[in-house]
C-alpha cells in the first residue's frame, strides 16, 4: 500500500513527511513538483496568502505518475497526487495498487483536516497544527493501510485543537489532545457514530448539492456539460435513530457513491436510503445525473481581449449578468420571476506575453491581481436581474513576442440556493428507533463546479 506520504506547500516546500514502509527519498518531491509546476508563467509557485484561486497550479499534471526512486535496486515508483487548499498530497508506493483507493483516502485525510482545523485547512494551519498533523496520521494509516478514517472515531481519539488547549500547551509544555483510554465505540459494528449521543434539541438538516461542469464559449454556447451532486447531512440526534430517506424521482440518479452507514442493499432493492446517520455534518451520498440534455445556465460571462500587433496597451472587458429567459434551473419555491445569485467570482489568467496590467476597473465588487502569477480575481458577490457588472482594463503587453497564440479560459464560480438542476427532490425523511420527532429540513443548492468561459 502507501511507503510514504508527503505534504506540499502551494511552492513546493515539504510541511509534513510520514514513512509507512521504509524510507523514501524526498527526490520524488522534487521530481512531482518539476512536473506539477512546469506549465506555470511566473516563478516561486503561488503565494500562501494569496486569494486568487490555485487552480491553474496543477492544471496538467495527472493524478498517477510513475518517477524514479533514486536507487536501481528500489525501481520505479508511484506518485498519487491530490490538491487540496493549495496543498499537495502526495502518497508514494512502491508496487501497483488501486489508484481510486489511494485517492480516496487522501481526500479523506484532508477533509479530517478541514474537520479539525476549520475551512481552509492550508499551510498556516498545517504549521500551527503540526503535532495534531501527525498524531491524526497515526491513527487514520496503519503500515500503509487506511485504519480509523471516520471523524467520529478520530475526535474520540485525538481532541480537536482548542484556544485553551494550546495555550495550556505552551504554559505547561504538555499536552491532552490524545485521550489515555480507549473511548467506548470505538470498536462496534457502527464507528462513524459515538455512543451515548444525547441532545436537548434533536434536529437534522439536509442539502442536495449539485455541481455544473461546462465549458462555455465566447459567444455563450454550452460547448459541454456535466452535472454531479451529493447530499450533505447535519445530524444532531439524541441515541442511534434509524432515519429512511425517500425522493420524489429515483430514476435521476445515476453512478452512485455512499457513506458508510447507507444500506446498499436497501438502495438496490427500493431505491431509497436507508441509515444510521453519524453525529454531526457528513456527506451521506454522491452522484451523476443520468441522460442530462446540454444545460442553459443561468448566468453568462462574456469575456474579451484585444491586442493590436505593434501597440503595447490591449484591452479586457468582462460582462457578467443573469440570463431570464431559458434556463435549465428547477426551483424549489412559488416564486420564479426574480432569484439571487450568490458568491459570484471570475478567476482571469492572462496570456505570458503580458507583462503587467493596469487601469483595472469593475462597476460592481472587488478586483485582486496577483502580479506574480498574472491571474486576477473578480469578486462579485450576490448577483440579481438589475445589476450588470462589468469589468475594463489596460493590459501592458510585449508586442515584440508577437500576439498571443490563444487566451487561457477564464475560470466561473457561482451558487444558487433553493435551485436544482436535476430536479431531485426529496418526498420524505423519517426516522424510527427513537420516540423523539426531530426537526427536519431540506434544501436545493446549485453551483458551479469546473466551469471554464473561453475568450473570443
Amino acid at each position: 500500500m502507501i511507503q510514504s506520504l508527503f505534504i506540499l506547500s502551494p511552492t513546493g516546500e515539504i510541511l509534513i513527511e510520514r514513512h509507512f514502509r521504509g524510507i523514501t527519498s524526498r527526490c520524488v518531491c522534487d521530481y512531482y513538483w518539476e512536473k506539477a509546476s512546469e506549465k506555470l508563467n511566473h516563478h516561486g509557485g503561488i503565494s500562501t496568502t494569496s486569494t486568487i484561486g490555485n487552480s491553474c497550479l496543477y492544471d496538467t499534471v495527472p493524478p498517477v505518475l510513475e518517477a524514479p526512486s533514486g536507487n536501481e535496486a528500489d525501481g520505479t515508483l508511484f506518485l498519487l497526487c491530490a490538491l487540496r487548499d493549495g496543498l499537495s498530497y502526495l502518497a508514494v508506493c512502491a508496487a501497483e495498487v488501486s489508484p481510486l483507493l489511494v485517492l480516496e483516502l487522501l481526500h479523506r485525510v484532508a477533509d479530517t483536516f478541514q474537520d479539525y482545523f476549520g475551512i481552509p485547512a492550508d499551510e498556516d494551519a498545517m504549521r500551527e497544527n503540526f503535532s495534531t498533523v501527525y498524531q491524526l496520521l497515526e491513527e487514520m494509516i496503519d503500515h500503509g493501510w487506511p485504519l480509523t478514517t471516520e471523524p467520529n472515531a478520530l475526535k474520540a481519539l485525538i481532541r480537536p485543537p482548542t484556544v485553551m488547549g494550546k495555550i495550556q500547551q505552551v504554559v505547561t509544555g504538555t499536552s491532552n489532545a490524545v485521550v489515555s483510554v480507549l473511548p467506548n465505540g470505538t470498536i462496534s459494528n457502527m464507528p462513524w457514530r459515538k455512543s451515548g449521543v444525547k441532545y436537548s434539541q434533536n434536529e437534522i438538516y439536509i442539502d442536495i448539492v449539485e455541481e455544473v461542469d461546462a465549458i462555455v464559449d465566447a459567444s455563450g454556447r454550452v460547448v459541454s456539460s456535466d452535472v454531479s451532486g451529493s447530499i450533505q447531512a447535519q445530524s444532531v440526534l439524541s441515541g442511534v435513530p434509524d432515519m429512511l430517506l425517500t425522493f420524489k424521482d429515483p430514476d435521476l440518479i445515476d453512478d452512485c457513491s455512499f457513506h458508510p452507514c447507507v444500506r446498499y442493499g436497501r438502495f438496490e432493492a427500493d431505491k431509497v436510503l436507508s441509515f444510521v446517520p453519524p453525529d454531526g455534518n457528513f456527506e451521506l451520498m454522491r452522484y451523476r445525473v443520468k441522460n442530462m440534455d446540454p444545460i442553459i445556465p443561468p448566468i453568462y460571462c462574456t469575456p474579451q481581449f484585444s491586442f493590436v500587433p505593434g501597440d503595447d496597451n490591449g484591452r479586457i472587458n468582462v460582462m457578467v449578468g443573469i440570463r431570464t429567459i431559458g434556463s435549465s434551473l428547477i426551483f424549489s419555491r412559488t416564486n420564479k420571476a426574480s432569484f439571487l445569485i450568490e458568491d459570484v467570482s471570475v478567476t482571469i489568467p492572462f496570456p505570458k506575453e503580458v507583462v503587467r496590467t493596469a487601469n483595472l476597473t469593475v462597476t460592481y465588487g472587488t478586483i485582486l491581481y496577483n502580479e506574480a502569477s498574472k491571474v486576477a480575481k473578480w469578486i462579485v458577490g450576490k448577483l440579481d436581474d438589475k445589476k450588470k457588472p462589468q469589468l475594463t482594463g489596460v493590459i501592458v503587453w510585449n508586442s515584440h513576442l508577437g500576439k498571443p497564440e490563444e487566451n487561457p479560459p477564464l475560470q466561473f464560480n457561482w451558487k444558487i440556493p433553493l435551485a436544482s438542476v436535476s430536479g431531485l427532490a426529496v418526498s420524505g425523511l423519517s426516522i424510527t428507533g427513537e420516540s423523539y420527532r426531530p426537526y427536519k429540513g431540506v434544501r436545493s443548492i446549485t453551483k458551479s463546479g469546473i466551469y471554464q468561459v473561453r475568450c473570443n
